[in-house]
């Protein structure tokens, strides 16, 4: 595995994927994003943005998602990871995120700010955000504090996609509505 600058190539497939998510699209532009890639199969596992408000000179992470069956192998963290050292390159010390998963990114050295103490665009799209879910944590990092945690570190070394289940589930009576208990059958012999 191994993360990867979008590619306008790219585009369309993270536009799908962020609508089936339900994730931000606001101001899309693929050159902001990153791609986790499985290297075997060049299979996309993940994605992630960090977006620049050049009026308030502040970077925001936004919009990472990880589809299903790469999820719980560390690919996320390493989409952050990349995100923050792309942010770090362009000279932004710190970092903020507006966050449903506040938890997850508390892992990396991510910490709660104040809602007051965030520059005025990030206060007009924390209140958008909070009109699509019910809790959104401000966060913020400084860029050079981010830690990776070993065993995510070590989940993504051999991360795989897991398939979903080939077997199709067993289907019962109250499936269809039907109480077996109470139901007779064209062809019941008891």
């Amino acid at each position: 595995m191994y993360v990867r600058d979008a590619r306008n190539r790219d585009e369309a497939w993270l536009l799908d994927h962020i609508e089936e998510m339900g994730l931000d699209d606001t101001a899309f532009r693929s050159r902001d994003y990153v791609i986790a890639v499985n290297d075997e199969s060049s299979t996309r596992a993940g994605f992630g943005r960090f977006r620049v408000h050049r009026d308030e000179d502040i970077c925001e992470l936004t919009s990472i998602g990880v589809l299903d069956g790469w999820r719980e192998q560390g690919v996320g963290a390493h989409i952050v990871e990349r995100l923050l050292r792309n942010a770090g390159i362009e000279g932004y010390e710190r970092v903020f995120a507006l966050t449903p998963a506040h938890e997850y990114l508390a892992q990396f050295g991510f910490r709660p700010v104040d809602e007051s103490d965030l520059p005025e665009s990030l206060q007009e799209r924390l209140e958008a955000k909070r009109e699509r879910h019910d809790t959104v944590v401000p966060m913020v990092i400084d860029a050079d504090r981010f830690r990776m945690p070993d065993r995510l570190r070590e989940r993504f070394k051999d991360a795989a996609e897991v398939a979903e289940s080939e077997t199709e589930p067993e289907e019962s009576a109250e499936d269809f509505g039907i109480d077996p208990d109470e139901a007779t059958y064209k062809y019941d012999t008891g």
